[in-house]
Formats: C-alpha cells, sequence, structure tokens
C-alpha cells in the first residue's frame, strides 16, 4: 500500500516520508496485466455527421488521435452530458468524453442476429468505430482495459455500452419490423465505449491484444 502513498510526491512530503523513484514503483506495482486473449479488427467505421444519420461508414483504417478518432462526429476531448448519466450530472453538462469509440463483438453480434431472427447484424446500423473477433464475453471486460493495437495505438474501456431504441429505424429501414428487437437482444452485448490513452493508426485486420487492471473484483456493488 505503501508504494501507492510513495508515487504522489506531494503526498510523501506531506506525511515526511521518503519518495521512492516513480519507474521504480511501476516495476514493483504494475497496474495493468497483458492477458493471453487477442482479437482482430473485422470492421472499421466512423459517423461523419451524427444529425443526419446514425449509420457508420466503413473505413480501411483510422488514425486516433486523443480527441479520438479523426473524422468522427463522436470525437472530441470533451461532450454534453446525456440521458446516461443524469445521476451524476445535470443534462447538457460538458464532462470528458469517454466515449470516442463504440466497440463491438463480432460473436456478440452474431448473438444479437440469431436473437432477432436474421442471418447477420450489420455493425453500421449502430454507428460502430470497431468490431473485434477473438475476445470473450467483450461487453463484459473490466472498465479501465486496455485495448493496444500493433502500431501502438491504446483505446481504453470506458463501460458497457447500453443499448437502446435510437437504432431500431435504421434496422427497420432494411428490414423491416426486427428494429424494436435490437434493445433486449443486445443487453449485455452492446460492446464498450472507449477513449484513446496513446495515439496511432488502427488498420482493418490488425491484431489487438486485451491488458486488464490488477485489482480484486469490487465486492460491495449494490446489484
Amino acid at each position: 500500500a505503501l508504494c501507492r502513498v510513495f508515487s504522489f510526491g506531494w503526498l510523501a512530503t506531506a506525511m515526511r516520508l521518503p519518495q521512492v523513484n516513480h519507474t521504480q514503483s511501476e516495476q514493483i506495482m504494475p497496474a495493468l496485466m497483458p492477458t493471453d486473449f487477442y482479437a482482430d479488427v473485422t470492421f472499421l467505421g466512423h459517423v461523419k455527421n451524427r444529425d443526419a444519420k446514425l449509420a457508420s461508414d466503413p473505413l480501411a483504417e483510422v488514425m486516433a488521435r486523443f480527441d479520438g478518432p479523426e473524422g468522427e462526429a463522436h470525437g472530441g476531448l470533451t461532450r454534453l452530458s446525456d440521458s446516461r448519466v443524469t445521476a451524476q450530472y445535470k443534462k447538457g453538462t460538458v464532462i470528458r468524453n469517454t466515449r470516442q469509440f463504440s466497440i463491438l463483438s463480432a460473436e456478440e453480434l452474431a448473438l444479437i442476429a440469431a436473437d432477432m431472427g436474421m442471418d447477420a447484424f450489420d455493425p453500421r446500423w449502430v454507428g460502430a468505430s470497431i468490431v473485434l473477433q477473438g475476445i470473450p464475453d467483450l461487453t463484459l471486460v473490466p472498465p479501465s482495459s486496455r485495448l493496444q493495437f500493433p502500431s501502438g495505438a491504446t483505446l481504453v474501456v470506458d463501460m458497457e455500452n447500453r443499448p437502446c431504441v435510437l437504432p431500431a429505424p435504421v434496422i427497420d429501414a432494411e428490414h423491416p419490423g426486427k428494429g424494436r428487437a435490437f434493445k433486449p437482444a443486445a443487453n449485455n452485448r452492446r460492446g464498450v465505449t472507449a477513449w484513446v490513452e496513446r495515439e496511432g493508426l488502427i488498420r482493418m485486420g490488425d491484431r489487438v491484444r486485451l491488458h486488464i487492471p490488477d485489482q480484486p473484483v469490487w465486492t460491495h456493488s449494490p446489484k
């Protein structure tokens, strides 16, 4: 526990404790564990103007900047708070944008399609930024996990992306009557949102490695 205290120089001074070199502290207590779970990028997309349409357009590659994917309507260092965080902020409050990327699982999309009575589910319908194949239960990976790409680009998982009714008209346009089935079918399968920790190029076919926080599960959740 003291290593955590030592890493904060001002706190060490206040408590008259010796300071520990930051590099030394990291060697003692790595915060993230590389896992043996890898995934392949099977889809890249972006939404140029979300007021014009929800669906994303496919890309061969995308540059991940600190303010999000280049040319992406959901990018930016900040965003206006919405209904997802009304328990924390008044709607329309300027907050940090941790929803720069919408990342989905190819395996979970197949399950969504099956529950909707469809052969396949097109990730463009929900404005997907990235689809990954290979990581089980992607939607439920721990918050603050990292997804690291060959270029060094690294995305931080914020949290599960909750399904909503907005994609229903987009789905209905191609499969009339199917849109209303999306929200229940996508429960705990809607993927995650993420933000850029390190810039870099992301390409179709990239091999991605999952890194997770090195900490126990918090056992006091209200659920």
